[in-house]
């Protein structure tokens, strides 16, 4: 399917927040046991893509696939509700801590990698591109009250009021930028405009000439002849965007490039022979969809891994002592 379609799908769905799987008849056959996943918006679609297709090729599947943020499917995986985990971050040492007081040993498995796209309205014209400096004095906790001019990011641009629309403090997304701006957790301002619909975002930026907000890429991608998209100084010195995706791929739009994961509980798939089987066509087949929903692959070498690596049913996480911008290849 092309992209677009992906995307009128999805905000159908998104009203609903959760899609049930199609079966055959009760009387044509006997159903598969059930497959859950609940997570992040971002990194949504892709498991809705492969859902979706794995059950044409099944018809007798049942994978449900719900988006309550990375932080509230984490919250059901580690008290065993859940199937699968999708996080736009990785997961923290509190909820490991949680998965394993409730006995759930858990695979983490990198399905693609996302650009966080840093985006202004159509009619700004001076910000091109932002360095880290400049975005940390934007959005960290000390800038709360105080810094509420474009003119206080750089004396360069014009005394117009800012306003900043964002995912809320519970999300990867805002989890991931906090970190990679601020370099800390939890230490980001809070008198912004939060929305977990990131489309929601979109239109807040495109409704206020002084505003600026930051999401996942794909949901810039589908309005970008609305908005204008930010340059950020990289490690190189460099004002990159993660357009071209290339250039996320290649690790050179940093430290604003991100693995998304799906966390697997290893003891359903030993008791759900349903669940073995998705996962395995997740591994195999994903990335047919990662481009056509506004992902980025991940590099040959690491779906490799990534597959020897549920074969090995290896459990716990390696990459969270990855830093913001790191190549995922180093932590599989």
């Amino acid at each position: 399917m092309k992209f677009s379609h992906y995307f009128f799908l999805i905000s159908l769905l998104m009203a609903s927040n959760l899609i049930a799987g199609c079966g055959r008849p009760a009387d044509s056959a006997e159903k598969e046991a059930p497959v859950s996943i609940d997570g992040g918006a971002v990194g949504f679609a892709l498991s809705l893509a492969v859902a979706e297709e794995y059950q044409r090729i099944h018809p007798e599947a049942r994978v449900s696939v719900a988006t309550s943020g990375t932080g509230g499917g984490f919250s059901k995986f580690c008290a065993g509700n859940l199937d699968i985990a999708g996080a736009s971050r990785v997961i923290r040492k509190e909820e490991i801590e949680k998965c394993r007081e409730n006995g759930v040993e858990f695979l983490e498995l990198p399905m693609a990698i996302d650009g966080l796209a840093v985006i202004v309205n159509k009619k700004n014209q001076f910000a091109k591109c932002l360095t880290i400096k400049e975005l940390d004095r934007m959005w960290n906790t000390k800038a709360e009250g105080r810094i509420t001019s474009w003119k206080q990011i750089n004396p360069k641009f014009p005394d117009e009021r800012l306003l900043l629309f964002a995912p809320p403090s519970d999300t990867g997304t805002f989890d991931y930028f906090t970190q990679a701006i601020t370099g800390k957790r939890r230490n980001s301002r809070t008198d912004f405009t939060p929305n977990r619909n990131q489309n929601a975002l979109v239109q807040g930026v495109i409704g206020n000439p002084s505003a600026l907000a930051y999401l996942g890429i794909s949901f810039y991608m589908q309005n970008q002849d609305r908005l204008n998209l930010v340059a950020i100084e990289n490690n190189e010195g460099k004002c990159v965007k993660p357009v071209p995706i290339d250039n996320v791929l290649r690790n050179v739009y940093n430290p604003l490039s991100r693995p998304l994961f799906i966390y697997v509980n290893k003891n359903n798939l030993k008791t759900n022979p349903s669940l073995e089987t998705f996962v395995r066509f997740y591994l195999e087949n994903s990335w047919k969809w990662v481009d056509g929903v506004g992902y980025v692959a991940l590099p040959d070498e690491a779906y490799v891994k990534t597959l020897r690596k549920f074969e090995r049913r290896e459990t716990g996480s390696k990459f969270g002592k990855a830093k913001p911008g790191e190549p995922i290849t180093n932590f599989i």
